[in-house]
């Protein structure tokens, strides 16, 4: 397993804990599975720069977005944002290549058309076909409220694969963080202040 994903995952079994959430934790260890081979090597032909770090994640467990494994259904909050309030699920491998041109579903914000809406300058004005972004998350509104992309076709200014938080009403893309492994290491940062009573006891 990669050494910043361990050090996650290490992270966030302790934050379960301490809001006691071991019951919820040993659950999820218990049934959760790993992406299939096939699928993780599609996700890399999609998207040849994607994060060893996501890879060894997905491997570790293919999503925890209502996902069945073996008859068991995994529910379970595993990551954050700068809105800490809203915790968020992973998708899985099988998601994420589906959401392949999730781009093209923000074309209208990211080539700035809404007045008022906040859009982040690292954030390129221009989508295509070479416009790639990776859709790994969504809070727990159903991604109704946020959702969060790894960014491989910056602007000028920003950088290849950093993580931009999309948030609605207020309407907004905002870059959170240069990497995926930069925001994993936010969220240790911030120890993990996603996870309490409420997100334990959904």
């Amino acid at each position: 397993m990669n050494t910043t994903v361990k050090e996650y995952l290490d992270g966030l079994k302790d934050a379960y804990l301490k809001h006691n959430g071991k019951e919820e934790w040993e659950y999820f260890e218990k049934n959760r599975q790993g992406a299939k081979k096939e699928y993780i090597d599609e996700l890399t032909q999609i998207f040849p720069d994607i994060p060893k770090s996501l890879i060894s994640l997905l491997q570790h467990v293919d999503g925890t977005y209502g996902r069945e494994y073996a008859g068991e259904t995994i529910l379970f909050y595993i990551f954050g944002s700068d809105v800490f309030q809203y915790p968020y699920y992973l998708l899985s491998s099988e998601e994420i290549i589906q959401g392949k041109n999730a781009a093209d579903d923000y074309s209208e914000y990211i080539e700035r058309v809404y007045e008022g809406v906040e859009i982040d300058d690292k954030i390129t004005n221009k989508v295509n076909a070479n416009t790639k972004w990776l859709h790994f998350s969504d809070c727990m509104n159903s991604g109704g409220t946020s959702q969060l992309f790894i960014d491989f076709s910056p602007s000028s200014t920003g950088k290849k694969g950093q993580v931009v938080r999309f948030l609605h009403d207020p309407d907004e893309l905002k870059v959170i963080a240069n990497s995926f492994d930069d925001y994993l290491k936010m969220l240790m940062n911030n120890e993990y202040n996603f996870i309490n009573e409420h997100s334990v006891e959904y």
